[in-house]
């Protein structure tokens, strides 16, 4: 894992740095003129503020002078001139509140400039600590961070506006932080079948869901769980559909359970679950299920009872109250459920993610996975984990099902929820950059992929 640092764990780690400001400078800003030296070529517009990030800007404009390079240097906020490459040295990793007029006004000539702009550290605008954008930000091409990325690039709305994030040393010791990006790595976590293993130490998912006309998702969870390396799976399903799964689900063992007139599982299916789960690891619950009182009140009873680790995902997140359990629970909105889950709108989650994930894994207590392109992993107490491998093609309908059998596949075979999830969610992304080419992917492409991502394949790092 990778050390996502917030604007005080930064501040804290140069003041424990054994030299001296202008050293750190030196080092930042010559940083930043490397990378437009190799990448950028022609005049530069180097606009600095008045803190520590214009002082950086400063020393990329005189080693960039001292390489031949034509430059300006813009100080008083006013024209920007016609260069061809903008360095960003404005405002940095200490802004809480949206930028003041006239600095909102650079920001603006910064982006529609039409040339690639270099931001030096963070983007201008962009909260490091939570990547959140309360104003005019930058639109960076590129973003030379330094010592360790910042976390506001990588969580939206501040991940957009990061562009390539590039990671520069400069002799900062990583200090005591937070929150971590996950890296492919943490695949070597997940347990592998060894020599002794039968197929339910492999690991045992129960899969629960299903209604008519959606009986594609809890088939999509019990084959992810299968590629993701588990022994063994069982679906429970509505009896009406029961003959669906027969024939499109060879390799999982298959149970009717009762259903309403709607085709929907009912409460009293509880006490078969159960019984169901007594040899399972871990149980997915809510692909396919449907709404209806009966649904909401089954998965309430589930909670309650089931002793196994629970990921609930898709329907059976639908009007879910916080329920006391011993054992883990992991919950697998996307922004619109989270919100559901929050009483918010989306757009207020899309703005503040970081401060979402955090709260519903505190109001449930439960780890909380907000899917995205910058997928967060939200755990009571703990820092956050980020899990940037999410990619375009996955906005596709089945692909969260997909997830949700590979995060249960994951804690049946042991592992802790945060971890398990994800773990969960480098795999499905992994497998997706591994699907080429991407346009068209659909929910079941990813099954070859999930396979080649923990057999090593694809292991490429979130960042530069």
């Amino acid at each position: 894992m990778i050390p996502l640092l917030t604007a005080e764990e930064t501040r804290r780690a140069e003041e424990a740095h054994e030299g001296s400001l202008d050293e750190l400078m030196e080092r930042a800003g010559r940083a930043v003129a490397e990378l437009v030296l190799e990448q950028f070529p022609g005049r530069v517009a180097v606009v600095c503020g008045d803190g520590n990030n214009g002082g950086d800007g400063r020393v990329c404009a005189r080693v960039l002078r001292a390489a031949k390079r034509d430059v300006t240097v813009v100080e008083d906020l006013g024209k920007l001139g016609e260069p061809d490459v903008v360095v960003d040295a404005l405002l940095g990793i200490g802004l809480h509140d949206a930028p003041r007029e006239d600095v909102a006004g650079m920001i603006a000539r910064i982006n529609s400039a039409g040339v690639p702009v270099v931001a030096v550290d963070v983007p201008s605008g962009v909260n490091a600590s939570t990547g959140e954008v309360p104003g005019a930000a930058v639109d960076a091409t590129a973003t030379v961070t330094f010592g360790s990325p910042k976390l506001g690039l990588v969580v939206a709305p501040g991940r957009f506006r990061a562009g390539r994030v590039h990671v520069a040393p400069i002799g900062l010791a990583p200090p005591a932080h937070e929150h971590s990006l996950v890296t492919a790595q943490i695949l070597q976590q997940v347990p592998r079948k060894g020599r002794e293993s039968t197929k339910y130490r492999a690991g045992s998912v129960l899969v629960v869901g299903g209604s008519p006309g959606l009986t594609g998702a809890p088939m999509l969870a019990a084959l992810g769980a299968f590629r993701a390396d588990a022994g063994y799976v069982t679906v429970g399903v509505p009896e009406s559909t029961l003959p669906v799964f027969e024939a499109g689900l060879l390799e999982a063992v298959k149970r009717p359970l009762p259903e309403d007139a709607s085709g929907r599982l009912l409460p009293r299916s509880a006490d078969a679950i159960v019984e169901l789960a007594e040899r399972a690891g871990a149980v997915a619950i809510g692909p396919g299920l449907g709404r209806s009182d009966g649904t909401r009140d089954l998965v309430r009873l589930l909670l309650e009872r089931l002793s196994q680790p629970v990921v609930l995902d898709a329907d059976a997140l639908h009007a879910l109250q916080p329920v006391e359990r011993s054992a883990p629970t992991v919950l697998t909105p996307h922004t619109g459920e989270l919100a559901e889950l929050l009483g918010a709108s989306a757009p207020q989650v899309d703005a503040h993610r970081l401060a979402a994930v955090r709260e519903a894994a505190t109001r449930f207590d439960a780890t909380v996975l907000l899917k995205g392109p910058d997928t967060l992993v939200a755990t009571p107490g703990e820092g956050v984990l980020v899990a940037a491998y999410g990619e375009s093609s996955l906005a596709t309908a089945g692909t969260g099902d997909v997830l949700t059998g590979v995060i249960a596949a994951f804690l049946a075979k042991g592992m802790k929820p945060q971890l398990a999830a994800a773990a969960g969610a480098v795999a499905h992304g992994v497998a997706s950059r591994l699907v080429q080419p991407p346009v068209g992917l659909v929910a079941s492409d990813l099954f070859p992929g999930i396979r080649r991502a923990l057999a090593g394949e694809g292991w490429d790092p979130p960042l530069q």
